[in-house]
């Protein structure tokens, strides 16, 4: 699920954009009346979208946009005018007064990027620091010495124990060495 938190400055109206979401089968992380509040809850989570209104009771929305951690989109909703001046900026803009359909419809897709852009980020192969990439190779050094193994075979006992275990591999590895060095 996307975490969406709403930010508008009076509370009647955040807990009624909530409801509407809600309705139309959102989960609505948390309502807020101010900038501060939104980047606490933020702060918390990995990613998702802020849905706020041209000005808060502690700042605007470009400085809440700028204080947002990195995976989260932002749904400014304001008057037409004020709307001219945010293009450009990576912000979605819906104007005042609100359709709800709209909403709904913009919410769904900023949804879709955000889950978009999570699957991508699951499927980047994680980055290993040198101690792991040592220990995955001393490992296999090991089981190549000890066992007569290739490399290739060395490696592959390490992924199928690995998965079998349910440890990465650099668990593995290093279960390998503590039990064959002692």
């Amino acid at each position: 699920m996307t975490n969406i938190i709403v930010v508008l400055p009076k509370l009647e109206e955040a807990k009624g954009v909530k409801n509407i979401l809600v309705r139309s089968g959102f989960q609505v992380t948390g309502i807020c009346t101010t900038g501060t509040q939104a980047i606490s809850q933020a702060d918390g989570l990995n990613d998702g979208i802020v849905i706020c209104s041209y000005k808060l009771a502690d700042m605007i929305y470009t400085e809440l946009h700028e204080d947002l951690p990195e995976g989260f989109e932002m749904l400014l909703m304001a008057s037409q005018n004020l709307i001219s001046e945010c293009y450009g900026n990576g912000i979605v803009c819906l104007s005042m007064p609100l359709k709800v359909q709209d909403l709904i419809n913009t919410v769904n897709l900023m949804v879709e990027s955000v889950e978009r852009r999570r699957r991508k980020r699951r499927m980047q192969p994680k980055v290993r620091n040198a101690a792991d990439e040592k220990a995955i190779k001393d490992a296999k050094e090991l089981l190549m010495v000890r066992n007569h193994m290739t490399e290739e075979e060395a490696h592959r006992y390490l992924q199928k124990t690995s998965m079998d275990s349910g440890t990465n591999l650099v668990e593995t590895a290093q279960m390998v060495l503590s039990m064959m060095t002692e």
